[in-house]
């Protein structure tokens, strides 16, 4: 269980429990605030790294609806927000806000002077069209770091298209080497593109930020998620920038070395990888194969990349004789990489799994305890935390303006004004 702590944008580090030797230490982006100004998956998820290093993440979303993931997946939970939103959007504070109303848009400009990082991700345009793009608001705070995250980028003539997970596997090339040879168009099983593209923000915002400390000059960034994919592709392009071939799906396989795929066992697949001459050598001794070894079509590395498919067919003749745990244990013995076939469900409640408290849970108002995924890199000197849980639509409204000095009268006169109003 994960404690939700109080937040305050200047509270250091909650030490852990049973650790006396040391005061605690601040997170590393406690002090700084990100304007959230994103939806669905990719700006979210960049914000959420950032809260959970410690920045005080205010996520700005329209009055009525607030951002899309809330609703959006096919189950109801006990409350409004769906699973999916509660995944990407721990350690945040809402406020909803009307941004197409101009005592909307003024309250915005507050709130920038008082920040250091905006993450969006409208199509290109619409942030200007609000008078929200960032021209305008680095007059109110020129150390602003802003990050935009689209489709196809902000320029180009791929950059008015929708910008949709599924489209950027299409066109970067990914969906061109996933499945099988043959097979129909496979997406990648997780989002690559946007996910890939979260992180990427994630790390130019930093840098960035970092730069602005320096020099107390912000900057723009444009982030995407068909650039995000086609930075993975580096396995894939350097077969087509080197060789001359083009491409294509391989299932499992690897590119580079076989054998390094999934491999059938007398109770369904497992997957390994001999991927060196010495692991390769290893691998006949241990399956008791040593004809293998002088095979003219396995010899090499090359020779067994040439003939991929005759070489599985050899290995599964010895591997369908035992189950898929016993090669597992047996290969891992011998020093050859290995590894289990695992459901999402498997892989999170995997003793290892618990080990490394890749499942925690967080009190929500409406949901009591909802599971979250942990923590994918470990801080050990500022381990990171849930301070907030995943916030209600405008829970923190009143409590942010009155933080950048808003009274009840300033709060009364935007109101008036539409600026709250869906």
């Amino acid at each position: 269980m994960t404690d939700v702590l109080d937040h305050s944008r200047e509270k250091p580090a909650t030490q852990r429990r049973g650790d006396t030797a040391a005061p605690p230490r601040p997170l590393p982006l406690a002090g700084v605030r990100v304007l959230d100004v994103s939806q669905v998956m990719a700006g979210p998820y960049s914000c959420m790294l950032l809260g959970d290093l410690g920045a005080d993440v205010i996520k700005i979303e329209p009055p009525g609806t607030g951002d899309q993931t809330r609703g959006a997946m096919g189950f109801k939970m006990k409350g409004p927000d769906s699973m999916g939103f509660l995944n990407m959007n721990r350690n945040k504070r809402s406020v909803a806000v009307n941004l197409k109303t101009d005592a909307g848009r003024e309250l915005f400009y507050e709130l920038v002077k008082s920040a250091d990082i905006l993450v969006e991700n409208y199509r290109p345009g619409v942030m200007k069209k609000l008078k929200c793009d960032y021209e305008t608001v680095k007059k109110y705070n020129p150390r602003l770091v802003y990050a935009s995250i689209s489709g196809f980028g902000q320029s180009g003539p791929w950059a008015g298209r929708p910008g949709f997970d599924l489209m950027a596997q299409a066109m970067s090339g990914v969906m061109s080497v996933t499945g099988h040879p043959g097979g129909p168009p496979v997406k990648a099983g997780v989002p690559v593109a946007d996910i890939g593209c979260g992180l990427f923000a994630t790390y130019a915002v930093l840098a960035a930020y970092i730069g602005a400390k320096a020099t107390g000059e912000g900057q723009y960034i444009d982030a995407s998620l068909f650039e995000a994919a086609l930075a993975f592709s580096v396995w894939d392009i350097s077969e087509y920038w080197g060789r001359g071939t083009q491409p294509i799906p391989l299932g499992t396989a690897n590119r580079m070395s076989a054998p390094y795929q999934a491999v059938k066992s007398k109770d369904g697949y497992f997957v390994m990888g001999a991927t060196n001459q010495k692991l390769w050598l290893q691998l006949c001794d241990t399956l008791g194969r040593p004809e293998l070894v002088e095979d003219p079509r396995f010899r090499t590395n090359p020779d067994r990349l040439a003939h991929r498919e005759e070489l599985i067919e050899e290995l599964e003749k010895t591997f369908v004789t035992r189950t898929s745990d016993e090669w597992v244990e047996a290969l891992l013995d011998v020093g050859i990489p290995a590894g289990t076939m695992y459901t999402y469900p498997e892989a999170f409640e995997s003793e290892h799994g618990r080990h490394r408290q890749m499942r925690i849970e967080i009190d929500h108002p409406n949901e009591g305890k909802v599971s979250n995924i942990g923590f994918a890199v470990k801080l050990t000197g500022t381990p990171q935390q849930v301070r907030l849980h995943p916030p209600l639509l405008g829970q923190h409204t009143d409590e942010v303006l009155k933080e950048i000095g808003l009274d009840r009268a300033a709060i009364e006169d935007l109101t008036a004004r539409g600026a709250f109003a869906s």
